[in-house]
């Protein structure tokens, strides 16, 4: 049996996904974000995907849609040595700018009104928080992490010459 010869530029993944997502539209939103910004799947807990007119990419079509009808399905489900990363305004999170992405992991978001519980912080192997005062909205902030690991990632690649 040969070594496996393939180079790949990352050896890892991520996904992401919302919690009981309250404003439907901002799923659109943040599925079209996670498909241009490189997630490898994506996912609800709690309220079902229905086609959204803010996904104009229909990342659905392009990269795996999950849905699991509770957070310990989620849980159970996870890729195995996927960390899963809650986003969060919390006490102990770790600021965004300072953070450093898994290869292979699973981004939480919360809903705007509620966020994520602490039991489901306490599951969490990071939980991380943007700069402000106050929560965003739900895909701004799923996407502004997804930039952050894109742009980390980037940084860390070997640069090609021209």
């Amino acid at each position: 049996m040969s070594r496996l010869k393939q180079q790949y530029e990352t050896n890892g993944f991520f996904g992401i996904g919302i919690l009981n997502v309250q404003e439907e539209h901002n799923i659109g939103t943040l599925w079209r974000s996670a498909y241009i910004l490189g997630a490898s799947f994506i996912f609800t807990i709690d309220k079902k995907y229905k086609k959204q007119t803010s996904d104009v990419t229909k990342a659905w079509t392009k990269i795996p849609l999950y849905h699991y009808d509770s957070f310990e399905d989620f849980r159970a489900n996870l890729p195995y040595a996927t960390k899963l990363i809650g986003v969060e305004m919390t006490e102990g999170a770790v600021e965004l700018a300072e953070f450093d992405h898994p290869a292979r992991a699973a981004y939480l978001l919360g809903c705007e009104t509620s966020g994520l519980s602490s039991e489901i912080i306490s599951q969490c192997h990071s939980t991380i928080v943007l700069p402000g005062h106050f929560s965003l909205n739900v895909a701004v902030t799923g996407s502004i992490v997804m930039y952050d690991r894109s742009a980390k990632t980037q940084a860390r690649l070997p640069q090609q010459a021209s």
